[in-house]
């Protein structure tokens, strides 16, 4: 794979190519097929498809039932509405019972865009990781999410997936041994001054930061952090340890995401500074993708300054 692709679309295509293989696949959306791509399948499996309309937590319900009676359902929607309006059923009708239901929000962070602060969604990692027994993936680029549709596939309990919707690079499919493992973080660069440990779009920022630090003499590590829950606190813990400093990156809250989840690992195994890239709770702007990201600071540049201000605070 080469170029550009939006997470979501990759989802969806990737749905569409599996159903085959995986009968027991049904896909939910909430009215919302042409912008969370599932409508691929929807042309493919008609039967399997079904569109409950703007009623996400009545689709979510449907979708535990469906998961009862041994199907595997992947509901779809925005992640405003994902994680915000269908928060409940996904707690009480989903997580609680452990069922088998793969809950998708696209469009996740800011990078929305024009949609503006009611629909840039900045909380629903956070949400999500709180809810005991909760897988939480956020995929970095189209390849891997590809991988991650087909481990969701194989995988058995309750899991959300976040998909962006601006097109990103596409590099992890060229990466020496990567391999993805629902729980297991990516090492995408070595390296010994300090560690940059990102998800979703943020990772390719990461490393573009890396390539600005490498030019100031500083060498720092890429952790490609798919899985926000359960977190490969191991590898963290193992980059803490070598490297003395971490920036996290995400398109999120610094409150309660990965940023949070890091911190807390760190705390437990080898307190060193954590400082984070993220939105610094406050709400959206409406605003095309790439200024809604320099606004909030998610760019290569501000990773890489905080990275020094990181390395500065070693003991």
């Amino acid at each position: 794979m080469s170029g550009k692709i939006a997470t979501r679309n990759a989802y969806g295509k990737a749905l569409a190519a599996l159903g085959a293989k995986y009968p027991k696949l049904v896909v939910l959306d909430a009215d919302l097929s042409n912008a969370t791509m599932s409508k691929f399948f929807a042309q493919e499996y008609p039967d399997r498809f079904f569109n409950m309309g703007i009623a996400e937590c009545n689709m979510v319900g449907v979708a535990a039932g469906m998961a009862a009676a041994g199907l595997k359902p992947f509901t779809n929607t925005f992640a405003m509405f994902a994680a915000g309006r269908a928060y409940e059923q996904v707690r009480n009708s989903v997580a609680y019972p452990g069922l088998n239901v793969v809950c998708v929000g696209t469009h996740g962070g800011v990078s929305v865009g024009e949609d503006g602060a009611t629909h840039q969604c900045i909380e629903d990692l956070a949400l999500m990781r709180a809810i005991p027994g909760m897988t939480v993936i956020h995929p970095c680029d189209g390849y891997e999410t590809e991988q991650a549709v087909e481990a969701l596939l194989n995988f058995d309990g309750p899991a959300y997936l976040r998909l962006s919707r601006p097109n990103t690079p596409i590099f992890t499919d060229e990466l020496e041994g990567y391999k993805f493992e629902i729980g297991k973080g990516v090492t995408i660069r070595d390296g010994a001054d300090v560690t940059l440990v990102a998800t979703g779009l943020m990772v390719y920022k990461a490393m573009e930061a890396a390539e600005l630090l490498s030019a100031e003499g500083v060498s720092a590590r890429v952790l490609d952090i798919h899985t926000i829950k359960p977190l490969d606190c191991e590898l963290i813990c193992k980059a803490a340890k070598e490297t003395g400093a971490l920036v996290t990156c995400e398109e999120h809250n610094i409150i309660g995401g990965l940023g949070g989840a890091v911190a807390e690992c760190v705390s437990g195994c080898c307190p060193v500074p954590v400082l984070r890239v993220g939105v610094e709770d406050q709400f959206g702007r409406s605003g095309k993708a790439d200024e809604c990201l320099a606004y909030f600071g998610l760019t290569a540049e501000n990773i890489a300054a905080k990275a020094k201000a990181a390395i500065a605070m070693k003991k």
